[in-house]
């Protein structure tokens, strides 16, 4: 290789200007694949990071009571119009054995079970609804991560204390340290709060001291969650010792269907994944894989036809040299390797030159791109495997665009060469 290697490299230094200049286009092709490439990669771990920090990746939920058939006085009839049953609180059948089914599973991080009703917070004269969790902290902060979105107060929930939102703490007047009356039905259905604040009979009521403010990132949530320990929710939702649903987090998101449905099939429970609950957002994310992987494949094709024009145009330029080189001795297969050398070498320096930019470029909108709170939209960097896989491509593609101009250099007469 030493002697195609030498005239590739003195070729590229003779035509300077088409060697910098067709450097200049790979390297901003690469500049461009690759900040796309990352940035679609930040958007979609920053929107998967906001969307499920909140929210387990599996869910086991207690089946939904259906209404049978209506048998009528015809033989083998059923009544046309049934009214479907009210859904009520009911526990979960077994849940210490789905908790044990479910931590089975290769590729479940983490499992707990909680408590969860309809309820409503008072203070004074002021009320709202909210949602009950009993959990157990230690388990529960395994799939939200609960402690580090804990803002004012201590991150604990511990018999006669609660954790509330900040919204919620704001709209009933609320600080840390303060009390909060949890009212909720028997039946688990959030009770109806008579005019002048009075309560109705059979609604069972408990104190709680505040421990600590929480921001999960929406208001509605913020204003919508109260955590106590399991016994108090199970207290006060009227099913002593039962839990509601069983939560899973697992290590590779995009596996938590295929998860889902074993689970299903080796229990028989209801089973929800984090992607049929959020269907619009797979979506969503699924099209802007399609959009960057179309954005890949056209500017590579851009990339490899500049490089292999110019390599064209050298080989017209340089056809008098090859021929003497020809003469000289030099074999098709050399003449061959002096110009898939030169392109692998313009993809090479250009994949180089383009990852740099595209690191500055990312480096640009982390810092100057920011929200309307004056913050970083989001922090995003250039992943070190994107980085090699683009370089190995561009390099490749600039040893591909050459694979025509190589062998037409190859094809050359050196008697006609010489001529010209």
């Amino acid at each position: 290789m030493g002697f195609p290697f030498t005239v590739a490299w003195r070729f590229l230094r003779e035509g300077r200007f088409q060697t910098l200049l067709i450097i200049v286009g790979v390297a901003a092709g690469v500049a461009v694949v690759t900040y796309i490439s990352a940035l679609i990669q930040g958007l979609q771990g920053n929107t998967i990071e906001r969307t499920l920090g909140t929210q387990p990746h599996l869910t086991v939920k207690p089946r939904e009571e259906r209404t049978a058939p209506v048998p009528t006085g015809a033989a083998g009839a059923t009544a046309r119009d049934t009214q479907p049953r009210a859904q009520r609180l009911r526990s979960l059948d077994d849940w210490r054995a789905i908790e044990a089914e479910m931590a089975r599973l290769s590729g479940v991080l983490a499992v707990t079970s909680i408590v969860s009703g309809a309820a409503l917070a008072q203070r004074g004269e002021a009320s709202r609804a909210i949602s009950l969790l009993g959990i157990e902290l230690e388990g529960y902060d395994r799939i939200v991560a609960l402690r580090s979105r804990v803002v004012e107060g201590e991150a604990r929930v511990a018999p006669g204390e609660a954790l509330i939102g900040r919204q919620l703490a704001e709209d009933l007047g609320l600080g840390v340290g303060d009390r909060l009356v949890v009212r909720a039905g028997s039946a688990g259905g959030a009770a109806a709060v008579a005019p002048g604040g009075a309560v109705p009979l059979g609604v069972a009521g408990d104190t709680f001291k505040i421990a600590g403010l929480f921001d999960l990132g929406s208001r509605d949530l913020n204003r919508r969650f109260v955590y106590v320990t399991h016994t108090s929710a199970q207290s006060l939702l009227g099913i002593p010792g039962g839990m509601t649903q069983t939560y899973g987090r697992v290590a590779d998101l995009f596996a938590a269907a295929g998860l889902a449905t074993l689970l299903r099939a080796r229990t028989g429970v209801e089973v929800e994944s984090w992607m049929d609950s959020n269907a619009q957002l797979l979506s969503a994310l699924q099209a802007q894989s399609i959009s960057t992987g179309l954005i890949r494949v056209f500017t590579a094709i851009v990339v490899m036809l500049g490089i292999a024009s110019v390599l064209v145009v050298s080989v017209v330029q340089k056809s008098k040299e090859i021929g003497i080189l020809r003469a000289m001795g030099a074999t098709r297969a050399q003449m061959t390797q002096v110009f898939l050398i030169q392109g692998a070498i313009v993809g090479w320096a250009g994949s180089l030159a383009g990852v740099v930019l595209a690191d500055r470029m990312l480096w640009a909108f982390s810092t100057f791109a920011k929200g309307s709170d004056g913050r970083p939209l989001f922090v995003v960097g250039l992943p070190l495997d994107l980085a090699l896989t683009v370089a190995l491509v561009a390099t490749a593609a600039g040893v591909l665009a050459a694979v025509a101009p190589a062998r037409r250099a190859a094809r050359l007469d050196p008697a006609q060469a010489i001529r010209l």
